[in-house]
């Protein structure tokens, strides 16, 4: 029979439950959640928060009632305290109620995700600044913004879900100022496109503080912010403080029980997401993963990560066979109207990696030029120098530019050189691309780039 413990109830956790259950029906599993919730998008909470969905239970892939009509054991406000190795138990504490206690287990899933990451600055604990990772923390920060005694907002950082949050707090009619210490915002973009999205956060009326880092949060008598100091020696006075600096892996309770970690921080595993310790696996943000350019083990905190990996530890619990072959950092946002996506490496992180490569990059349109809502579009191209094998693309632009990303994304995945890219058969029609999509002029002028390094040798 067999009994599955599983420690975290979203994306990666439900996945390894759902799947070790399907294939071993007589399996007792028993998964802990500390939220409220199970298998929620937690990408989504930005867009719930400023009413673009229109409700929580919309965020829901899968309720605990769901899991558990498929045999599932689901333990909500349950926190995992303490992991025994050697005893192979759990130790439970219920956040509402009070009551503890232990629970054995054959198999572990280790999923406990991310947690935001905090500048070590004074004041930065105090009330009314705010994570968002899971739906908890979206609907405490939505219970604060109902409040209608928050008019100002401070954003600190500026990646994907600094800017999202900054986004959503601006559509209330709060006015909000994003801080960031880079030059541009979201930096695992190059500068040519982080420069667009820089200029599409202002248009949107909100204030952008770059080059720039939080030293503290003045807190006032009442134990709340009141206001976020900066290091270039800005006073911003904040009703509410939004955390945007991203996440890093939850790994304490693993650690305390002693399983490795990588060198990335996240907790190492193999292809099959096995741990080091037998029958212990993990899955999700809290583990490391190969980027399958660079080789590098890193932390990707995705949703779509976690749900592979986590069907990839229940099917091989489960008695079956699967492998987790690795990301590329495809990514994608919406800042207000701006749509930005990635794949790859940017040029920072292919010459980190060791690579020689040219750049291309090339200003287009959506559509043909003659149709109408057509909107322009950048697209830039990495390649390896002399093999012009395509490393790493970045896409900028609205309606409907940064899908484009996907193909790109399939072409690094299976190693795939500009001049093939620039040979490939897509689609095209008026409503849909100039009659030479972007994809193929940067391809093009990323073989140019190519040839040109080449006979310079």
């Amino acid at each position: 029979m067999g009994r599955l413990i599983v420690i975290g109830g979203d994306a990666a956790g439900g996945s390894a439950a759902a799947q070790a259950k399907k294939r071993r029906p007589d399996l007792d599993v028993l998964m802990f959640e500390r939220g409220r919730a199970t298998s929620y998008s937690a990408c989504g909470i930005p867009y719930w928060i400023s009413g673009v969905v229109d409700s929580e239970a919309a965020l829901i892939a899968r309720t605990p009632e769901q899991h558990r009509a498929l045999g599932v054991d689901v333990r909500l406000r349950t926190e995992v305290t303490g992991i025994d190795l050697d005893r192979r138990t759990v130790r439970w504490r219920d956040l509402d109620g009070g009551n503890e206690g232990s629970e054995p287990f054959d198999d572990l899933v280790y999923a406990t995700g991310s947690v935001p990451m905090r500048p070590p600055v004074p004041g930065i604990d105090a009330a009314g600044i705010y994570g968002v990772q899971i739906l908890d923390d979206g609907v405490a920060l939505r219970a604060e913004l109902d409040s209608g005694r928050v008019h100002r907002a401070v954003v600190v950082g500026g990646g994907y879900v600094g800017l999202e949050i900054a986004e959503a707090c601006r559509v209330r009619g709060l006015q909000v100022t994003v801080v960031d210490r880079s030059a541009t915002p979201v930096g695992t973009f190059d500068p040519e496109v982080g420069e667009f999205i820089a200029d599409a956060v202002r248009a949107e009326g909100i204030e952008l503080l770059l080059s720039d880092a939080v030293t503290a949060v003045d807190v006032g008598t009442d134990g709340r912010a009141r206001a976020v100091l900066t290091a270039s020696g800005r006073e911003l006075p904040a009703d509410l403080v939004v955390l945007g600096l991203g996440v890093r892996p939850n790994v304490r309770l693993a650690q305390e029980a002693g399983l490795p970690l990588g060198t990335s921080g996240g907790i190492a595993v193999d292809a099959r997401m096995r741990t080091a310790v037998e029958g212990v696996w993990a899955a999700g943000d809290c583990t490391e993963s190969r980027h399958r350019l660079s080789g590098q083990r890193m932390v990707v905190a995705l949703g779509t990560h976690a749900n592979k990996q986590g069907r990839v530890a229940g099917i091989n619990i489960g008695g079956g066979y699967a492998t987790f072959p690795g990301v590329i950092g495809t990514a994608i946002t919406k800042v207000c109207d701006l749509e930005v996506a990635r794949t790859g490496l940017s040029s920072e992180e292919a010459q980190a990696a060791g690579y020689s490569f040219v750049t291309a990059w090339v200003d287009s349109t959506t559509k043909a030029g003659y149709f109408p809502g057509v909107q322009p579009i950048r697209l830039k191209m990495i390649a390896e120098r002399r093999s012009g094998r395509l490393l790493g693309a970045q896409v900028v632009g609205r309606a409907e530019a940064a899908k484009r990303i996907d193909a790109l994304a399939i072409c690094i995945w299976n190693e795939m050189t500009v001049d093939q890219i620039l040979s490939l058969d897509l689609a095209y029609a008026p409503p849909f691309s100039p009659v030479w999509d972007p994809v193929l002029i940067a391809a093009r002028k990323a073989f140019e780039a190519v040839e040109a390094d080449v006979r310079r040798l």
